[in-house]
């Protein structure tokens, strides 16, 4: 794999995990909540979340990541380019307990090892 394809590859990824926070953070502000909650009208809710500025930014994150995806898998294997994509899992896991205070308990942090072991066993093979 050439260093271009994998700089691809992790900025996709990286942009992918980037893009999930931000939407998660856009759909936690109050103004989402509320639209979100019991009584509002199905256009409401979608004009209030379409609204905000975290997950349109979120959406257009994920646009660019998918985009530099096709531009990795035109020049790697996707059997070699896929497994990359868990490292999503491990930056959103690792994000979400420090900037959301979201539990990562012993068993969810072997997973995480697990996962990032699986990925350099794949990398060099």
């Amino acid at each position: 794999m050439s260093f271009r394809s994998l700089c691809l590859i992790l900025i996709s990824v990286l942009l992918s995990a980037s893009s999930q926070l931000m939407m998660k953070f856009g759909m936690s502000t109050p103004a989402v909540q509320r639209a979100l909650g019991h009584g509002s009208s199905l256009l409401t809710t979608v004009i209030t979340i379409a609204m905000s500025p975290l997950v349109v930014l979120g959406l257009l994150c994920f646009a660019v990541s998918v985009v530099s995806w096709l531009l990795a898998l035109s020049k790697v294997d996707v059997s070699e380019a896929y497994p990359f994509v868990a490292l999503g899992i491990v930056i959103t896991a690792v994000a979400g307990h420090v900037l959301l205070g979201e539990p990562l308990d012993h068993l969810r942090i072997l997973g995480i090892v697990t996962i990032v072991a699986g990925v350099v066993i794949v990398a060099i093979s």
